[in-house]
């Protein structure tokens, strides 16, 4: 939300975003999360032994388990980064203030003067405007120095995402430390982490709160608050602009990643999961644009200070979070101070998710072979696949790791997502049959699913998701990283990453028809539908 949501938002021009992006919330959204934490919930287990409700399908846990691999990979890179800015924080005057440093360009311009000094701990912004303003430069394109900072010293961008150049070895380190802390937060289990994420979910409202407020009161904020909110008609009919509005809604709500229906198996078998699915899914959407609103009061800032139009401020990737917040607490008194609040704050948001991917996986694993030795060694498992997750992601610390992080961002959790949605809605719905799903559902909360639900889950959100995916393939655009071209070989990559988790589908549904009784494809087809005779509440006593 404070991290992916911005730069979707800014890439697909601010307020174009938004109509697509609550129409699919409204529609798709919440009515996907409540069919997942119920599903999860009912039968108490992970995203792969949920499918004896239909044992064909069960590819389609399978999918959902490459899809969390690949976030894994890059979301704990974002982590990591993270980590680097909480560390370098660590320091009387914070790097990115100033344009006097080796790495930085003829074109920076920043906003308090390279000769100002600080004032104790205090920030005089206007005189440091006022002193800016009577050096400019008249350049065609001015730069900030928290923007050169993340390319020329961050990241050390290479030219090509095939020219790998050397590992960044501070962000190498910082990669190790996420994944010690993920693991060691997960040994003991998911209540462990289930008590961390009580403050890593609450704390963030305080930093943003304080980053709003500093955000609203600099000069050109309001220009990019309005293009936040302006809808610019003509980005409304680009099919890629509803294509990211659906990938951000699954995304940030978690859908389709196994983490949902995984965390619901460790629910009370009564637990209100309804009244859970509005308030989680509101509440995750009004962070996004909580954020949003702080990030372009800065962008509208920055965009007034170098006097260019707020769509070109700024890196229009991923890298928008650790341009235009580090930009603003440069502008805070103590400014060091809530840099380290702001990157724990950022630290805190990417763990509870890396919580959620890392448990997802292990729980699937162990519930898949279930042996006794799997079950009494899980935290062997766990860090197995903290270890992998580490190996996986060390060609993201290079210095191509940017555009393969965006890479991945657009391909292996984008449109396979809503694919891997849709067709549970499918199996759910129309393979096991909606009224016993319903029936499953009442006597699980002791009311059935409200008629909205039901007609979201049957016929709205299949068809809004495969409309979706039609218009996607007809408009597709290649995706870019600023003015950077990918090659078509890479491009190749990012759908083989894509593909990677949906044809797991196919796949394993010929293998179960083929290993199922009958004397007949048709015999055999309605045998692997079925449900499995052990399908159903974990509890004997729930089952009556």
């Amino acid at each position: 939300n404070v991290w992916r949501f911005p730069y979707l938002c800014y890439r697909n021009g601010g307020g174009a975003f938004m109509l697509p992006y609550f129409i699919m919330l409204v529609f798709c959204g919440i009515p996907l999360f409540f069919l997942e934490l119920s599903f999860g919930q009912f039968a108490s287990l992970g995203c792969l032994g949920v499918w004896k409700i239909s044992p064909m399908f069960k590819g389609v846990g399978y999918g959902m388990m490459v899809v969390s691999t690949y976030i894994g990979i890059y979301y704990n890179v974002v982590i990591c980064i993270a980590f680097y800015y909480f560390f370098m924080s660590m320091t009387n005057l914070l790097p990115w203030t100033y344009c006097n440093n080796p790495w930085n360009t003829p074109d920076c311009s920043g906003v308090v003067g390279s000769g100002a000094q600080l004032n104790g701990s205090l920030v005089n912004v206007t005189s440091n405007l006022i002193a800016g303003a009577s050096e400019m430069v008249n350049r065609t394109k001015r730069t900030s120095p928290s923007e050169e900072y993340w390319k020329h010293y961050v990241l050390n961008i290479s030219d090509d995402i095939g020219n790998f150049g050397e590992v960044r070895l501070p962000i190498l380190g910082c990669l190790a430390v996420s994944w010690c802390v993920v693991f060691l937060c997960l040994i003991r289990g998911v209540k462990s982490s289930g008590k961390v994420v009580y403050f890593t979910a609450t704390f963030p409202y305080v930093v943003l709160t304080i980053l709003f407020i500093r955000g609203i009161t600099l000069d050109g904020a309001i220009n990019g608050i309005k293009y936040y909110l302006t809808p610019q008609w003509q980005k409304v009919l680009d099919a890629k602009v509803w294509g990211d509005a659906a990938s951000q809604i699954f995304y940030s709500l978690g859908c389709a990643w196994g983490g949902l229906i995984t965390m619901a198996s460790y629910n009370k078998f009564h637990n209100n999961c309804f009244r859970d699915s509005i308030i989680i899914s509101i509440t995750n959407c009004a962070t996004s644009v909580y954020a949003g609103f702080v990030i372009f009061s800065i962008l509208g800032f920055m965009a007034h200070h170098l006097n260019v139009p707020v769509s070109e401020v700024a890196d229009h990737g991923p890298g928008l979070a650790f341009v235009a917040y580090p930009e603003a607490l440069t502008l805070l008194p103590i400014s060091p101070l809530w840099s380290l609040l702001f990157f724990f704050m950022l630290i805190l948001l990417g763990l509870g998710t890396q919580f959620c991917l890392l448990e997802t996986l292990v729980t699937a694993i162990v519930d898949e072979i279930g042996t006794d030795w799997i079950i009494r060694n899980k935290t062997i498992i766990t860090l197995s696949v903290a270890v992998l997750g580490f190996l996986l992601g060390v060609p993201l610390t290079t210095r191509a790791g940017i555009y393969w992080l965006l890479l991945m961002d657009n391909y292996a959790a984008s449109f396979s997502l809503v694919i891997i949605s849709c067709i549970m809605c499918i199996c759910i719905m129309y393979v096991y049959g909606h009224r016993n799903y319903f029936k499953d559902v009442e006597m699980m909360l002791g009311f059935p699913p409200p008629l909205f639900f039901k007609v979201c889950w049957r016929f709205i959100s299949p068809v809004i998701i495969s409309f979706i995916l039609i218009f996607t393939v007809i408009q597709y655009k290649p995706i870019t990283y600023n003015d950077y071209i990918y090659p078509r070989w890479s491009l190749a990559i990012g759908f083989a990453m894509a593909l990677s988790s949906v044809i797991c589908i196919p796949i394993y549904a010929l293998y179960k028809i083929s290993r199922s009784p009958g004397a007949t494809f048709r015999e055999r087809l309605k045998f692997a539908c079925q449900a499995h005779p052990k399908w159903g509440p974990a509890l004997q006593e729930h089952r009556t």
